[in-house]
C-alpha cells in the first residue's frame, strides 16, 4: 500500500521533532552531569577551605577560551570541568538549530532553512562578537 506525500511529510515532521527533542534533552542532561561532576570535584578539593573575600581574583586566564577550557577539563581541573559543562549547555541550542537547517533542507522547505540560517548567524554572532 502506497502512502501519500502528506502522510509521509507528517511522519517526517514527527521524526524530526523527536530527534530535536532528544537532542535538547541529551544536551541538557550531559551539561548538568558534567557541571555536577565538576562541582563534586571542586567541593572535594576546596570544600573545607575558608573563602578569601578580601581579594577578588577573577576568572583564571586559561578558562577564557574554548581551548583552555578543554585543556583544563581533560587535566581534570574542577573549574575546567564546570566550564566544559556550561559550554555543552551553550552548544545545545546551537546544535538544535544546525539540525533544523539540515532537516528543513532535506524536506526542501527552503523558507524555514533560510530562517534557521539567520537564527544560527544571530546565535553565533552573539556568542563570538
Amino acid at each position: 500500500m502506497k502512502k501519500d506525500n502528506k502522510t509521509t511529510g507528517i511522519e517526517n515532521d514527527r521524526a524530526i521533532e523527536n530527534i530535536m527533542g532528544n537532542l535538547l534533552r541529551t544536551g541538557v542532561i550531559l551539561a548538568a552531569l558534567t557541571v555536577a561532576i565538576g562541582a563534586v570535584l571542586y567541593l572535594v578539593k576546596n570544600g573545607f577551605r575558608l573563602p578569601e573575600y578580601s581579594v577578588f581574583k577573577g576568572e583564571p586566564a586559561e578558562l577564557k577560551s574554548v581551548g583552555g577550557i578543554m585543556r583544563e577539563a581533560f587535566s581534570l581541573s574542577s573549574q575546567g570541568i564546570i566550564q566544559l559543562g556550561l559550554l555543552i549547555l551553550i552548544a545545545t541550542p546551537v546544535a538544535r538549530v544546525i539540525f533544523a537547517i539540515i532537516g528543513f533542507t532535506i524536506e526542501k522547505d527552503y523558507t524555514y532553512t533560510i530562517i534557521s540560517i539567520i537564527v544560527l548567524c544571530i546565535l553565533l554572532f552573539s556568542l563570538f562578537a
